[in-house]
């Protein structure tokens, strides 16, 4: 029998800090399979596999799009060189630095695909995770529609091979929002508020401190909707250049995902912004219906120094990816009572069975197999069901 103090002490080691967690057998199998199914799709697309750091000095984890994830990521002393780093806390800035660095010869577009851990310093509301596992794809050079839509659509594909259904793309153009309140004669205090009200989507609130933006602003709030009423509703909305120029090209991604994937439900929200900072053209999420929260997010974005690369990319994450999924089955597995020939165990496990081995003389060689959670059992040279 166990000892009370043993007890307390199991479970004092079995504690781990908020958000994080143990992923166990089962499940850490499955989510290993589809990570590997996603990284196929990319693979096939001709996305080459790189592998960043865990960990990077923070003059390189933060420079361009990084910037944005500095309140988000954990930092630590190098005790060798001396240098502050940071524990990366999304991954697509690494890739940008491996293209404009290790990579720089390469001929443009590159394309580069990417498997791994990140860690947050807080959760956010929708998800209590704060180490969380990200696939993405990032095609760095290409500016054209083209290149727009090549990660939307890769997205798409690489979900619906692993089984995600009831697909959606929410588009949106992250830069429109700065553009108009970047000419709003607004005080500091007003303007601060108003982003927020639009960020919340109320209405009423916007109305109140927007001032002569009033009309444009709920104008854009309004058209938020199914993508070929909402270009429609766009088209009469008075807008700058710049603005003008960020929806139009929406309209032409909208239109080429559409021709290609007519089925796929798409909608346009011209006003969301949040979680979009880094991004200098159009932005992505991707969500499944009856599935709490985003599947991914993408979109174009500058890789500042360097060459200054135009890119667009996506990244998937799996916390809510697995959720959109059946829960795994345990594979069936065979037991070999003790004694069993390593030449028949090899013959076995080349036509596909997982086998699990006995280690000692068992009295009773089924009620073994089934202690141990096997299906099946080697009995007289067959495996015989359970």
């Amino acid at each position: 029998m166990s000892h009370p103090d043993s007890e307390s002490e199991l479970t004092r080691r079995a504690l781990l800090p908020a958000g994080l967690r143990d992923v166990l057998p089962l499940d850490a199998a499955h989510e290993a399979r589809v990570i590997e199914a996603l990284l196929a799709q990319c693979a096939a697309h001709g996305y080459d596999r790189v592998k960043p750091p865990l960990v990077e000095f923070e003059a390189s984890l933060f420079a361009g799009p990084g910037a944005a994830m500095s309140d988000k990521t954990f930092r630590l002393m190098d005790p060798v060189s001396q240098k502050m780093m940071g524990v990366r806390a999304d991954m697509t800035v690494q890739i940008a630095r491996i293209a404009t660095t290790r990579l720089k010869s390469e001929p443009r577009p590159l394309r580069l695909c990417y498997a791994g851990e990140v860690l947050r310093v807080s959760a956010n509301q929708l998800s209590p995770e704060r180490e969380l596992v990200q696939v993405g794809a990032e095609l760095l050079g290409g500016d054209s529609v083209a290149a727009d839509v090549e990660p939307i659509l890769l997205a798409v594909e690489a979900l619906r091979s692993i089984g995600v259904q009831n697909l959606s793309v929410d588009l949106t153009a992250p830069r429109v929002i700065p553009v108009l309140l970047g000419e709003a004669e607004l005080d500091p205090d007003t303007l601060a508020a108003l982003r927020a009200a639009i960020d919340r989507k109320h209405a009423s609130e916007v109305s109140k401190l927007a001032g002569p933006m009033e009309p444009v602003l709920t104008d854009l709030m309004a058209a938020a909707g199914a993508w070929q009423d909402s270009l429609k509703q766009l088209q009469s909305v008075s807008l700058p250049e710049a603005a003008r120029a960020a929806i139009d090209r929406i309209a032409s991604i909208a239109e080429s995902v559409s021709a290609v994937e007519p089925e796929l439900a798409m909608t346009i929200d011209p006003v969301e912004n949040r979680g979009f900072e880094y991004y200098t053209g159009y932005g992505f999420s991707l969500f499944s219906r009856g599935v709490r929260g985003e599947l991914g997010r993408g979109g174009r974005y500058r890789v500042d120094g360097g060459e200054g690369l135009r890119s667009a990319g996506f990244t998937l994450y799996m916390e809510t990816v697995m959720r959109a999924l059946p829960e795994p089955v345990r594979p069936d597995r065979l037991y070999l009572p003790f004694g069993t020939s390593a030449e028949t165990a090899r013959a076995l496990r080349a036509e596909g069975w997982i086998t699990i081995a006995g280690l000692d003389k068992e009295g009773e060689p089924a009620l073994e197999a089934s202690r141990l959670g096997c299906s099946h059992l080697l009995k007289d040279g067959a495996p015989a069901a359970l």
